[in-house]
């Protein structure tokens, strides 16, 4: 598997011969990107789907599925690209190629009782014999079974850092977790949030895969 950070919560996911987009969103780097399989967005939050660049990375990538949570499938019809526009539903599979995509999940985490919850489907990315990766969108909440990497929310409006320390220990991903979910920090404060991810992730740490400016990268199993 081979993995490439673009910014905030957006990760490149390239293995089993299929590149998947998760969750193309304002504060990502989204310039180039051709020949995709698949864009999947979580949920609506601009951060999650840009809705100014979005459409110029459809049209050059005509034949990537669209997968997208329900709701964000009813804001993609209003901005004319309903027709592309696949919807995602917990406890269902995806298969692309050798590659199998299942949305688990429901709701965004709350942000404060003043903004209305919406929906939300974190993904779980799986092929025999690759690591298998869990990317959460915007929640903290769902099981997504044994996964080797988890992509870890590492500050947001509606983040507590209690509460992604107990997700990370939680899930207990195999091989470690990658942060996501960045764009609000400087550097001091986002390794502050790495450092609390790092020690208290599990029983005696967790090893964090900060690909952060670091372009493609390869993961493999153990």
């Amino acid at each position: 598997m081979e993995i490439t950070h673009l910014g905030h919560a957006c990760l490149l996911v390239e293995v089993a011969g299929q590149r998947v987009l998760v969750d193309p969103g304002t504060f990502s780097q989204l310039d180039g990107l051709v020949d995709l399989t698949a864009v999947v967005v979580t949920h609506q939050h601009p951060d999650h789907w840009d809705p100014r660049r979005g459409p110029r990375l459809l049209a050059e990538n005509p034949d990537a599925r669209v997968l997208v949570e329900p709701q964000t499938a009813e804001l993609l019809a209003r901005e004319g690209h309903g027709r592309r526009a696949e919807r995602m539903e917990s406890g269902g599979t995806v298969e692309l190629g050798a590659l199998r995509l299942t949305p688990v999940g429901d709701r965004h985490a709350v942000i404060h009782p003043y903004v209305d919850r919406i929906d939300n489907r974190g993904v779980v990315l799986a092929a025999d014999g690759e690591p298998t990766l869990f990317h959460p969108g915007d929640a903290l909440d769902a099981d997504p079974g044994p996964v080797d990497l988890l992509a870890v929310p590492v500050n947001a409006p509606w983040g507590k850092v209690s509460e992604t320390v107990e997700f990370v220990r939680r899930v207990a991903p195999a091989l470690g977790v990658v942060p996501i979910h960045d764009g609000l920090l400087n550097d001091t404060g986002r390794g502050m949030y790495l450092q609390h991810v790092q020690a208290f992730g599990a029983e005696g740490g967790v090893e964090v895969l900060d690909l952060r400016g670091e372009g493609p990268t390869t993961v493999g199993r153990r």
